[in-house]
């Protein structure tokens, strides 16, 4: 009998925790079916064995419809809701952040409320994670995108295509937010206190060992989207979380332009040198409103590129929090939170 024979089986992982994070803003439409498909996907998994529990934390933008009605009511019947309301509207990304840090399982699941992301995927992601020792990330990647225009989906495709050639980090191409983070990539993200925070880029930032899993994903169940793709939300999104957070790129870019025009620019003034000197009559105004024009749209360009820089560092230095907590609903003592770790309104259970 051989040692290896000998040596007693490494004990099976305990079935994890999970916790489900979503981010929503006035998704009456959707959160009824929502909250039944999620708790039927749950509650096979811990059926199964392969988790211990659940928890489902609904982030609420300062919706205006009855969102948060309905989500009471449904927690009337069981505990695994929490609800964190905002004070105003912060935007998706710190809303999925104030949920994570407020968060007690093993890992996370964070997701949009629209069900476009399908509940139904969230066994396979824990089977990724599963598949190998040391997967901190599971991203899931879209096939197929039911509902949604040519045009939205063009535009999308060279937004990543643009951040995947630019960028210091890699971000699976068409992959959204719809992910499966273990706790230690969760504790790393709550740590940072970026302003406008691109959180698909930070889950890559972070490093460990990423895996993804394919998906189509559907239309809406109801209501409209909030984020229609030509909308200065969307554009000021790209540039100021995306581009800006993890790229040099665009002042590369205005580098580049400066010195191209300069060189053009000496091209030409020897070039006017060389047809003077040959006795040539050169009109003048055209010739010197074009250079004008050229040079200072250029100039512009290059001043606009620096002061998406500039703001950026404007809003770091002012330290204001991300977001800030109105209340809270439904958290245990001892789960939320504790005051100071991220300053906030008045957070009650």
């Amino acid at each position: 009998m051989t040692d290896r024979a000998l040596q007693p089986a490494a004990p099976e992982p305990a079935a994890p925790e999970i916790s489900v994070i979503l981010s929503f803003r006035n998704e009456e439409a959707c959160l009824p079916e929502l909250i039944s498909r999620l708790r039927k996907v749950l509650a096979d998994e811990r059926r199964a064995g392969r988790i211990r529990g659940h928890e489902l934390i609904f982030v609420n933008d300062a919706s205006t419809d009855a969102s948060e009605m309905i989500l009471r009511a449904h927690a009337v019947s069981n505990d695994d809701i929490r609800i964190i309301n905002m004070s105003r509207n912060f935007g998706v990304s710190p809303c999925v952040l104030a949920g994570m840090e407020r968060s007690s399982g093993d890992v996370v699941v964070y997701m949009d409320a629209d069900l476009q992301d399908p509940p139904e995927l969230i066994p396979e992601l824990l089977r990724a994670w599963k598949s190998e020792p040391g997967v901190g990330v599971v991203h899931t990647v879209r096939t197929n995108r039911a509902g949604e225009s040519r045009l939205k989906l063009g535009i999308t495709h060279l937004g990543y295509r643009i951040l995947h050639m630019s960028s210091s980090i890699k971000l699976p191409m068409q992959a959204g937010d719809f992910k499966l983070l273990a706790r230690e990539v969760v504790d790393h993200l709550v740590a940072m206190r970026e302003k406008r925070p691109f959180l698909r880029g930070l889950v890559c930032w972070v490093g460990f060992k990423q895996k993804t899993v394919s998906y189509a994903r559907e239309a809406r169940a109801g209501g409209a989207t909030k984020f229609p793709v030509i909308s200065f939300k969307v554009i000021n999104n790209f540039f100021d979380s995306a581009l800006i957070s993890f790229s040099d790129a665009p002042l590369r870019l205005a580098t580049v332009a400066g010195l191209v025009v300069s060189v053009l620019a000496l091209s030409y003034i020897v070039w006017v040198l060389i047809e003077k000197y040959r006795g040539h009559n050169l009109p003048g105004w055209s010739a010197v409103m074009t250079a004008v024009l050229f040079l200072g749209g250029t100039q512009l360009l290059c001043t606009g590129l620096q002061g998406l820089y500039i703001s950026s560092i404007f809003q770091e230095s002012k330290r204001r929090p991300n977001y800030i907590v109105k209340d809270m609903f439904g958290f245990k003592p001892g789960n939320a939170a504790k005051p100071g770790e991220q300053p906030g309104g008045p957070e009650s259970a």
